[in-house]
């Protein structure tokens, strides 16, 4: 008798054994390690990345020449004070460091978008990286100089992409996620004086 019960109890502390490691929570992920890019280099994600962090405004979206020898806009000029870093949009080996019609360029070459391989190209920049470097997504590859810049009086990022002699849009290297601007948020707009606001509603206006 005395050796049943002690069979007995045994399956029973056995049972319950399984039973809470079934039901026992999961260990929850390290911060961070979720969502899109997790794991990529500082301003990566899937790969890619903005050429300036935090996200630049576009001044001026890429327009393709009607023809080779045509007026148009061959890159997309990005919003940025002199001395940002520029950021390698996506991995690749640095292909070219050098001046070219007086402006720094650093471009850098993409393996396996296809023969010609696609290349991105920044512009006003003073390189930090040298020739035949890899880059990560998201790698500082040089720092926006103060001119002359292509924009003007307006300091900006000339960012390019070609293949070949062939200029594309530098924006279809980004996942549409990435394009997509942030939800509006209110926040309060005051005309300077205490107490006063202006604006939609009780003292508040949208902002991006």
């Amino acid at each position: 008798m005395r050796r049943l019960r002690t069979a007995v109890r045994s399956l029973v502390l056995g049972v319950l054994a399984l039973l809470l490691c079934s039901t026992a929570p999961q260990a929850a992920p390290a911060p961070g390690a979720q969502g899109p890019g997790a794991g990529a280099g500082a301003g990566a994600a899937d790969g890619r990345s903005w050429p300036l962090a935090p996200r630049p405004p576009v001044l001026r979206a890429w327009r393709p020449p009607p023809a080779p020898w045509a007026a148009g806009h061959r890159g997309v000029d990005l919003g940025a004070p002199p001395g940002s870093p520029v950021r390698a949009a996506a991995p690749g080996t640095v292909s070219f460091t050098g001046t070219i019609a007086g402006r720094g360029v650093v471009a850098v070459e993409l393996p396996g978008t296809g023969s010609p391989p696609l290349r991105t190209t920044y512009e006003p920049v003073r390189a930090t990286v040298h020739e035949g470097d890899h880059v990560p997504a998201g790698a500082v590859v040089g720092v926006l100089e103060a001119g002359p810049s292509h924009c003007g009086a307006t300091p900006c990022l000339h960012w390019g992409l070609r293949r070949g002699d062939a200029y594309l849009d530098p924006l279809t290297l980004l996942p549409p996620w990435m394009l997509r601007r942030p939800p509006s948020r209110l926040l309060p707009l005051t005309d300077g004086h205490p107490g006063t606001a202006t604006g939609f509603g009780p003292g508040f206006g949208f902002a991006q």
